[in-house]
């Protein structure tokens, strides 16, 4: 799309799909509706997201809130009341202003993440991760991402009973993984506990196919196997430089060479398996582990007493998070929504709900039967969802070679779908800038403040 945007109609784009178009925005069905299984909730402040919804002109629906416990295993250490003055005097009593102080920590990292959207609308690219990190915050960002969340939550004065009890358990949710994760991905879940998140209708994935129509790029089904650089030479100048792309497709393995070729999965032996030929010199291998999620959706009640009530009617949680506890085999559940509903006459959690449980395993008959009294039916979907974080972290490159970009490397700064969305269109921007030799618009320092003055 954003390719299409700024090299404009004459240009001919291939996307290359192994599996279906929209990768981890996938939904499952259960008995006769679709539900997300894997990218679900988008932010009211994820400007790119928003646009493609309004450009497709699709529709979207409010994520619906439902009452929160936190469990560690043993009880609940955090009971969301009915009434938002007595939730907030719990919160008040047990972590003192830490709740609000975080609102405020988080908004600041968001306020200048933000700044990208004035970068990319005046046509400025980063030929790196790290560069386009620090020119939104500075060192302050790069400190977040070579810290883990703990670390700097600490530093900043939140209470360890705070980050083990409310932090730990979005991150858990969001990420799979604790509060060891580095702080920028952090901040990034903890921007989700925000009000006015919203979910596409129909699915997030429609998105991902409304843009590539949009686009008019030619979707070809098959798993890309190599790339090399090949020289051509041309009669009366100088010699065209291409990349020969080999994949395999049902009838076999084919491919075509291209001028630019922009790599828009995780790269790694169990993903975008892609070996790069002849490059001088070599494209290095970058340790890129990513972290396995399984999504399970239920369609049955909760076993309250698992939970500790042994009072079904006194159980009112439509989510729970948990701990970081190691006897724990959920990172947490939640009553969920088809995503062709607008939200209205929901089913309260102790009737027979769709329940979406994210843990770290596939979960066993066993373990279902524990969570649930009863169920008719599961879906199960294994993800490598996200990167496995640990800090200090290092991003893969954006340019692999001359005109050869990855995209996922902003995956390791946070995974999400409009950080996606922005590391595709800084790639684009930045291919389009080198193939005209547009250097001014790559890099550029204090951009905040020159753009301060432009205007």
């Amino acid at each position: 799309y954003f390719l299409r945007q700024k090299f404009g109609r004459s240009v001919q784009l291939h996307v290359l799909e192994k599996a279906t178009v929209g990768g981890r925005l996938h939904t499952l069905d259960i008995e006769g509706a679709a539900y997300e299984a894997g990218g679900a909730v988008i932010h009211p402040l994820n400007l790119h997201m928003k646009h493609f919804v309004k450009e497709l002109g699709l529709s979207v629906a409010s994520v619906q809130d439902s009452l929160t416990g936190v469990y560690n295993g043993e009880e609940f250490v955090f009971e969301e009341s009915s009434w938002s003055f007595i939730t907030l005097l719990k919160m008040l009593w047990r972590y003192g202003l830490n709740f609000l102080r975080m609102s405020m920590w988080v908004e600041d990292i968001l306020d200048k993440f933000m700044r990208i959207y004035r970068y990319q609308m005046h046509d400025y690219a980063f030929s790196s991760n790290e560069r386009l990190l620090h020119a939104l915050g500075g060192d302050d960002f790069t400190r977040l991402l070579n810290q883990t969340i703990d670390e700097a939550m600490q530093k900043a004065g939140f209470s360890q009973k705070f980050i083990n009890e409310m932090v730990c358990p979005v991150i858990r949710g969001d990420y799979g993984q604790g509060v060891t994760i580095n702080g920028f991905v952090g901040a990034v879940s903890l921007a989700g506990v925000q009000s006015g998140l919203w979910s596409v209708k129909g699915g997030n994935k429609l998105v991902c196919s409304g843009l590539i129509y949009s686009s008019k790029a030619e979707v070809i089904p098959g798993t890309v196997v190599s790339i090399e650089p090949k020289i051509r030479p041309r009669p009366g100048g100088d010699p065209v430089k291409l990349y020969q792309v080999t994949y395999n497709t049902s009838s076999g393995l084919t491919g075509d060479t291209y001028d630019i070729v922009v790599i828009a999965a995780p790269l790694g032996r169990k993903m975008a398996d892609i070996t790069f030929r002849n490059f001088n010199p070599p494209i290095p291998e970058f340790p890129n582990p990513y972290h396995q999620t399984v999504t399970t959706l239920v369609h049955g009640r909760v076993n309250t007493s698992f939970f500790g009530y042994q009072d079904p009617q006194a159980f009112h949680f439509g989510a729970i998070f948990t701990t970081d506890n190691p006897k724990l085999f959920i990172n947490s559940l939640g009553v969920v929504s088809p995503v062709g509903d607008t939200g209205t006459g929901r089913k309260l959690p102790l009737q027979s709900a769709v329940w979406k449980v994210f843990s770290k395993e596939v979960l066993t008959k066993a373990q279902l039967n524990l969570l649930f009294s009863s169920y008719d039916s599961v879906k199960v979907k294994q993800w490598l969802a996200y990167p496995q974080y640990s800090p200090p972290e290092k991003c893969p490159p954006i340019i692999l070679h001359e005109h050869l970009y990855y995209l996922n490397g902003l995956e390791r700064v946070a995974s999400a779908m409009e950080v996606s969305a922005i590391a595709a269109r800084n790639a684009a921007l930045l291919a389009f800038h080198r193939w005209h030799g547009h250097s001014a618009n790559i890099d550029q320092e204090d951009l905040h403040e020159k753009l301060k003055t432009e205007l």
